[in-house]
């Protein structure tokens, strides 16, 4: 603002000084030209808001021969506004063209008295018409090409100004998306760890329970067979604590960055969603006939069809883990617990990856601890199903012996839900639920990768 007052204060000056020559031309008083050229030159205070106006203006006041600084600083300021290069261009134009004339006849004027006052000096034709247009560039071209150059290093930091905003804008949104991922994973370590200590935890202190308590009811009748017992128990304590040093282990050499947080940072399935996918599939997902126990492939997670896990998640699940062919000796301990247990293998035994073999073992491993807890003398069956590209393993219990005395093992509600986790995890199917001879059964698909 102060530049543009100080601007207009000189125009108006520089217009009221040319004033009095119009004035003395046109044959008007003195003060009506001065106070005409005041009113002209102070017009370039509005140069930024109505830049077409002062350019205007300017034209207008050419044959009066007044407004040459308004007409500079307007052309100038015209060419460095955001107007329409249509309207830079018509209105410079129509300046240069009023310059020149005003320029032409000005000389015209000049080289008649300098032939009066000089009887040698015959100038050509060329003379008035080459001097004016030079004067006429030389007045209107800097203001332009100046004004083009300032707008477009305007334009040029408004566009670098938005693009820095914009990438600013775009780093913090990386920012929190990189935060919610590592919440992410932080929050799926933990849910891991919480299934491995449960895993390990539940199925071998259950069974120690159960030892225990058929310790205490023959001890007093068939001492060797408390010894045993005893012994037992105390294999299943140090299998417990061999279990947990091995995961401790892995804690400990895991790095921060070997996080599950999902290949390209791929959230995890909601459970709601994959319930529904497991829900859906759950008529069809085990049926037992004369040819053993028939299970679907169950490969459709809550967004399409769900591959195998990558190796960065088959390192998370622990490469030292249990593995299938580690089954039999299981169910061997649940049989020495004093439950019925039937294990069925169908098609041919092979071997899976890391992931495959701990999640169906820990699947085995938990539906078997959930009958110690819920299902006390109740008979159990053990279905494990190779075929092409799936593995299926299926534990199914009667309804619970009531002359067996339960063991009062605490619940807290998580082993179907880990479960579930793991399996869904992999890109397979889990369903549970009651039988309709009044026992349970927990059924799982896991998809196996052709030449895995």
């Amino acid at each position: 603002m102060a530049l543009d007052v100080g601007l207009a204060v000189v125009s108006a000056l520089e217009c009221g000084v040319e004033g009095v020559a119009f004035a003395h031309r046109v044959s008007l008083p003195v003060p009506l030209g001065v106070l005409v050229g005041l009113a002209v030159g102070s017009v370039l205070v509005v140069r930024r808001r109505w830049p077409i106006t002062v350019v205007l203006f300017s034209v207008a006041m050419a044959p009066a021969e007044m407004g040459f600084l308004m007409g500079i600083v307007g052309l100038y300021t015209l060419a460095a506004a955001d107007v329409p290069r249509r309207f830079t261009a018509a209105l410079a134009g129509m300046s240069t063209l009023a310059t020149f004339v005003v320029m032409v006849a000005r000389m015209r004027e000049d080289v008649a008295q300098a032939d009066l006052d000089q009887q040698d000096f015959d100038p050509s034709g060329w003379y008035v018409p080459v001097v004016s247009a030079f004067m006429t560039l030389g007045l209107n071209a800097p203001p332009v090409l100046f004004g083009l150059y300032i707008g477009a290093r305007r334009r040029l930091m408004e566009s670098l100004r938005e693009r820095a905003d914009s990438l600013e804008q775009e780093l913090s949104l990386l920012a929190d998306r990189a935060e919610q991922q590592a919440q992410w994973a932080r929050q799926e370590e933990r849910r891991r760890i919480a299934r491995e200590m449960h895993d390990v935890v539940a199925h071998r202190v259950s069974l120690m329970v159960v030892h225990a308590a058929a310790l205490q009811a023959v001890a007093p009748k068939d001492p060797q067979k408390a010894v045993r017992n005893a012994a037992l128990v105390g294999d299943m304590g140090r299998q417990a604590l061999t279990e947990l040093r091995e995961m401790l282990g892995v804690l400990r050499e895991e790095s921060p960055a070997a996080g599950p947080a999902g290949p390209a940072g791929r959230e995890a399935p909601p459970l709601a969603a994959v319930g529904r996918a497991a829900a859906a599939a759950a008529e069809a997902a085990v049926s037992v006939g004369p040819a053993g126990p028939q299970v679907p492939v169950g490969s459709m997670g809550p967004g399409g069809p769900v591959g195998p896990v990558t190796g960065a998640d088959a390192v998370a699940e622990g490469v030292d883990g249990p593995r299938l062919d580690a089954l039999e000796a299981l169910v061997e301990q649940s049989r020495q617990a004093g439950a019925l247990v039937e294990f069925v293998v169908m098609g041919e035994v092979r071997a899976y990856g890391p992931a495959v073999e701990q999640t169906a073992y820990r699947v085995v491993q938990e539906a078997l601890t959930n009958v110690h807890k819920h299902a006390a003398g109740a008979e159990v069956v053990v279905r494990l199903a190779h075929r092409g590209e799936e593995v299926a393993m299926q534990v199914e219990n009667g309804p619970s012996d009531a002359s067996v005395v339960a063991a009062d093992l605490p619940s807290g509600g998580n082993g179907l839900v880990g479960m579930r986790e793991r399996v869904t995890r992999l890109g397979g199917v889990f369903v549970s639920g009651p039988t309709d001879a009044g026992g349970f059964r927990v059924s799982a698909v896991l998809p196996v990768p052709v030449g895995a």
